[in-house]
């Protein structure tokens, strides 16, 4: 499983044996400690709990290519290389939207991802084989859906992380106004498109995530900078 955040570290293959198997407990206690850690990832065995709506798309966010995002089973922060669908998280928190703190229990166990049937605390080895394979993507659910995927398609030309990353990379080693510009371009190019689509194609807001993944306003931070908007404007400053 994979929660979203941003960091540069490199890839590591080697999991160490102490991250693979706890030694206290050998059966599931309901601690809710795997639940907490932020809300499963989608594999194409899940793909018929969206299609029958078992699970909505507004419960689900998307984490975008490149997207740095970090990375439960190897503890590292590593770029997706494809989209991540996951369960979006209770607010303020990382808890999985559907855990139930009150009874620390799972309001969808019968219809729960493959991530959370496999995964086993003190024995990870089956997550670890499955956890990056033959992961649903956008297009897998909304290629076939007129107009909207060519929305989504012409967002994340304009807004790519690939292209985020590289200007934010660029702006710290020369700080360069015309450099600064592009990037703000895109942080605006990615809010106007999310107004468009609540405001012109009646889109639930609460979908947008899963649409065009978190926008950069939400994430800039973790590229070391800090946002706000004036008279309808973002303005960026680097971070201390």
């Amino acid at each position: 499983m994979v929660s979203s955040c941003y960091n540069n570290e490199k890839t590591d293959k080697n999991i160490a044996d102490v991250n693979r198997f706890r030694t206290d407990v050998s059966y599931c206690t309901r601690c809710g400690t795997c639940c907490k850690k932020g809300g499963p990832a989608f594999h194409l065995e899940d793909m018929h709990l969206i299609e029958t709506g078992k699970i909505l798309l507004r419960h689900l966010y998307t984490i975008r290519k490149e997207e740095i995002a970090y990375d439960n089973i190897t503890k590292l922060k590593l770029p997706a290389d494809s989209d991540i669908i996951k369960i979006k998280s209770l607010k303020n928190s990382w808890t999985c939207l559907f855990f139930d703190d009150v009874y620390s229990s799972c309001k969808i166990y019968e219809n729960r991802p493959v991530e959370c049937q496999v995964l086993k605390c003190w024995d990870t080895q089956e997550i670890e084989q499955i956890y990056s394979k033959n992961r649903i993507t956008r297009k897998d659910l909304l290629s076939k859906v007129e107009g909207l995927w060519d929305i989504i398609c012409e967002h994340q030309l304009q807004c790519s992380y690939e292209k985020f990353i590289s200007l934010t990379d660029k702006f710290k080693k020369k700080r360069k106004e015309n450099i600064l510009n592009e990037i703000i371009y895109i942080i605006q190019y990615d809010m106007h498109i999310r107004s468009l689509a609540v405001e012109k194609v009646n889109t639930d807001p609460d979908m947008l995530n899963f649409l065009f993944g978190r926008s950069f306003v939400d994430t800039i931070s973790a590229f070391g900078f800090r946002i706000y908007k004036k008279k309808d404007k973002y303005h960026l400053v680097v971070a201390n």
